[in-house]
């Protein structure tokens, strides 16, 4: 028995192969990687910041901006008292549904394109000028007065006439009058005293250089806001916004006519009214 087991055993471990239970697995051709447990994923990308359009300010654009108006009454002039002295007034005293554009100096901006706004949109506007500016720039003025606005007075040097002498108050209303008859053809019915600062004389003195109403306002108008006199915030019948020939007179018209909107009125022409 011996001898058999020893002649057997040789030949039983030249032909029994590798033990499959210890056998090496064949290498993947891309090895898999997994992630420690503590690793932190990948950041994402930030997303793409959103580009907001750029609004061009052109002509084009503040046209497409006016609202849209009813058509303005015919208007019904308003009854001026006669007197030795111009009338004084805040607003003009009508309950039409209407109100009133003014623009005033006329020495600081003077942009062109206001100029086709007033006409294209057919703003009806009033310019107060002070008789220095409109002699300098008569041609810019001229062009607002073809494209439908009136020009009115605001005296020479723009000084205060509050508390001043009677021939000193005539000088600057009267002067100035006697410049704009010159340069446009037709002596102001309406005035406006600078800084709204007026008393008793000034209003004998306008009434003397040819003025039959002394404006004051209503809403003033800057750098594209309405800034209200009142805590009602809302521009009724008869009131009137005063602006200056500024780099943002665009804007102030603009926002004007959309005030006057949202109140329910259509913009009208002062003289139509008064003057």
């Amino acid at each position: 028995m011996l001898l058999l087991g020893a002649l057997l055993a040789p030949a039983a471990c030249k032909s029994a192969g590798p033990d499959p239970i210890f056998a090496e697995p064949e290498p993947s051709a891309s090895p898999s990687v997994t992630a420690s447990p503590s690793a932190s994923p990948s950041p994402s990308a930030p997303p793409s910041p959103t580009v907001k359009p750029v609004t061009v300010k052109n002509l084009q654009w503040y046209l497409s901006q006016v609202p849209d108006f009813p058509a303005a009454p015919a208007p019904q002039r308003v009854n001026v008292p006669e007197s030795s002295s111009a009338v004084f007034w805040f607003r003009v005293p009508t309950n039409q549904k209407v109100a009133f554009i003014t623009i005033d100096d006329g020495a600081l901006s003077r942009k062109p394109e206001v100029i086709e706004f007033i006409r294209q949109a057919k703003i009806p506007v009033t310019l107060f000028l002070n008789s220095p500016a409109a002699t300098q720039h008569t041609a810019y003025f001229k062009a607002i007065e073809d494209a439908g606005g009136v020009i009115e007075n605001h005296t020479i040097t723009h000084t205060s006439l509050k508390g001043k002498s009677y021939d000193f108050q005539k000088k600057e209303i009267c002067g100035s009058a006697d410049k704009l008859e010159q340069l446009f053809g037709r002596r102001p019915t309406l005035f406006r005293p600078p800084f709204g600062e007026r008393d008793a004389t000034t209003l004998k003195a306008a009434h003397d250089c040819g003025a039959v109403a002394v404006f004051y306002w209503t809403q003033t108008v800057d750098k594209g806001k309405v800034r209200y006199q009142t805590a009602a915030k809302v521009v009724k019948p008869g009131d009137v916004l005063l602006m200056h020939f500024r780099p943002a007179l665009m804007d102030d018209l603009l926002a004007a006519l959309k005030a006057i909107h949202r109140s329910g009125l259509t913009p009208a022409l002062l003289e139509d009214y008064v003057g």
